[in-house]
């Protein structure tokens, strides 16, 4: 297991408070604020906390309210709303200097068999025929203006192998879709919460860039804002991210300095295990 991605597992050790109340560290990946996958992934792992054992997420709606600061701990305050026959349901507030930053809603339901039918996963090519992007190799890092170059050159705890990617330097308009395999740089234990948790939290990474793609969008420009709104996400089957998924985008509509995208996961075998919708800001100034 490489060095980033065992510090990331520690970022979803949170700190016990109080039976509600956690505390949880935060990193700085390169972005201006604190990566909202990261605060997604944290608040899952609050809420986990307080649920039966038996029961897993299956759905999550969160709103981003405000930037959060890498340089303090953010308090996640768990509500425990329900716990029904076979469904569990939570809320949970992530407050940073006495403000929230951020709200989340999830439901977990106990394994019960029932109607079974999916979508197709896209044909694309393997992993294995695709170069790793997970870092911008050392010829294109140095033409990249710095404010890029912080935030793509870092090592990172995934690997990202997309299909067809995005030309940061020269970007021509494409259609609104992206297909990027993903998993772990490493194995991680037989812990279908740490799975979901950490799926929750790569799943905010390259979503709003979906929306962006006709546009051939200069990401290094100052007059560019992007940020999450809000994203939500539904878990159908079980699966590992220390194994390959396909991460299937598409951006239906943008609009009103606001971009919207949805995205699809699947496992190596096809089975779709996950689904995604977020709305963002895109603000391009003139």
């Amino acid at each position: 297991m490489i060095g980033t991605l065992a510090d990331l597992l520690r970022q979803f050790e949170l700190e016990r408070l109080e039976v509600n109340l956690f505390r949880g560290a935060s990193r700085d990946i390169g972005s201006p604020q604190v990566f909202g996958g990261q605060v997604l992934g944290q608040a899952l792992t609050a809420a986990y906390a307080t649920v039966p054992g038996d029961r897993h997420v299956h759905s999550l709606h969160s709103y981003f309210l405000r930037r959060g600061d890498f340089d303090r701990p953010i308090v996640y305050q768990v509500d425990r709303s329900r716990d029904g026959h076979s469904f569990s349901s939570r809320r949970v507030i992530a407050i940073q200097n006495g403000e929230q930053i951020f709200t989340f809603s999830a439901s977990f339901h106990l394994a019960e068999p029932g109607l079974d039918h999916q979508s197709t996963m896209p044909q694309v090519p393997g992993p294995e025929s695709l170069p790793d992007w997970s870092r911008p190799s050392a010829e294109v890092a140095l033409r990249l203006p710095e404010k890029m170059r912080r935030f793509l050159v870092r090592e990172r705890p995934f690997e990202l192998r997309p299909v067809d990617p995005v030309d940061y330097i020269d970007p021509k308009p494409s259609p609104p879709l992206q297909h990027i395999w993903l998993r772990t740089a490493g194995a991680l234990p037989d812990d279908p919460r740490l799975h979901r948790c950490l799926l929750a939290y790569i799943s905010d990474f390259n979503l709003l860039g979906t929306a962006t793609r006709p546009h051939a969008t200069d990401f290094s420009s100052e007059n560019l804002t992007m940020a999450s709104i809000d994203h939500a996400m539904w878990f159908h089957r079980d699966f590992r991210i220390d194994d390959w998924l396909l991460y299937s985008m598409d951006s239906p509509s943008a609009s009103g300095a606001r971009g919207f995208a949805r995205g699809s996961l699947y496992d190596r075998s096809g089975r779709l295990v996950a689904s995604t919708a977020q709305e963002g800001l895109v603000r391009v100034r003139t």
